[in-house]
């Protein structure tokens, strides 16, 4: 064999450091989805949106009735992670220095007196907001700066929060009592939706198992906060290739009514589409989901997987859609029909 030969059978080293990366990016995904379904009993699909919006670097909303294991889910996520949690009980009488934190009188060690700031529970790099609609929106908007900048300013002064920082919120639906509509702005920072929907006889009977017995379940830390960024990084590297950017934008477009793509519900029904953020959304975890298939480029597959969650939280009906039952997944069903593939 001549040395040009030899030198052509070696592997290329970029392809093959590529494949190790993805390898132990699939590795970590593995062991943080085997961990929650250790606790978690069906619900794979939405143990698989936690994920993808955590190693996406985002924030995760997640909606259902009290009782199906949100809150369960969230502190499993942070039994799984070697990071700082943080909890708030969100209520009516909360207020927002109750969760970023106020300045406090103090006194010094020569009787004088001086202002401190006390850091608040959003200072934790898992963010548990259990029940986030139980709060007024004054309360709610609390949040708005520390998920879109990673920091909160008090009295003017600007502090960061530490890194990686992850909110997982659990609301009710809006027609049970005592709950507030979440801010179209705040909403719009939540890079994913996840509906829970109730659990099968099968689940339920796994649930009475694990849960009416004398030993629980113990979930160890898999990762810390160096993979997680690590991991997160390497999300931001996948190819998404010119094609496929134009589809996320196209299906963004089309949630508007006077999109070019737009489908008749659409047009009838929505008041206003997805926010950029939407088109972003989807090209984060669309770049996560491929990672865990094993690829380091984007397929088709991988963009309508997360169009959903990601998008639904961030249309707008009109009173007469409402009024006629139509949801935002249906219109997102619309718009992927309507949309040509590449």
């Amino acid at each position: 064999m001549g040395q040009t030969e030899a030198k052509s059978a070696r592997p290329n080293p970029t392809a093959e450091d590529q494949a190790k990366k993805v390898a132990a990016f699939q590795e970590t995904y593995s062991r943080l989805s085997d961990n929650l379904g250790k606790v978690i009993v069906g619900h794979r699909e939405v143990i698989r949106q936690v994920l993808l919006g955590l190693l996406a670097g985002g924030h995760v909303l997640l909606e259902g009735v009290p009782g199906i294991g949100k809150t369960l889910l969230v502190k499993t996520v942070a039994q799984s992670l070697e990071l700082n949690f943080s909890r708030i009980q969100f209520t009516p009488d909360l207020m927002p220095a109750d969760i970023v934190g106020t300045h406090i009188l103090t006194k010094g060690r020569e009787g004088s007196h001086r202002l401190e700031f006390q850091p608040g529970p959003i200072f934790g790099k898992i963010l548990l907001d259990d029940e986030i609609n139980r709060a007024t929106p004054k309360t709610q908007s609390a949040l708005l700066e520390a998920m879109e900048e990673s920091s909160v300013t008090v009295a003017r002064l600007r502090h960061d929060l530490p890194q990686p920082f992850f909110v997982l919120a659990t609301q009710n639906p809006l027609e049970m009592e005592g709950t507030f509509r979440l801010p179209e702005a705040q909403l719009d920072r939540f890079i994913l939706k996840t509906n829970i929907g109730a659990a099968s006889v099968a689940d339920l009977e796994e649930i009475l198992d694990r849960n009416s017995g004398p030993t629980h379940v113990k979930v160890d830390p898999v990762a810390d906060a160096k993979e997680i960024i690590k991991q997160q990084l390497l999300a931001r590297e996948v190819v998404l290739a010119a094609p496929l950017k134009n589809y996320v934008s196209r299906i963004v477009a089309a949630t508007h009514p006077e999109g070019e793509d737009s489908p008749a519900r659409c047009r009838k029904y929505v008041k206003y589409g997805a926010s950029p953020r939407g088109a972003l959304a989807i090209a984060l975890t669309s770049k996560v989901s491929a990672l865990t298939q094993g690829r380091a480029h984007v397929a088709v597959s991988d963009i309508q997987s997360v169009c959903a969650p990601a998008l639904r939280h961030r249309i707008s009906i009109s009173f007469e859609g409402i009024a006629d039952d139509v949801t935002p997944d249906d219109l997102i069903d619309d718009v992927l029909s309507a949309v040509p593939r590449p």
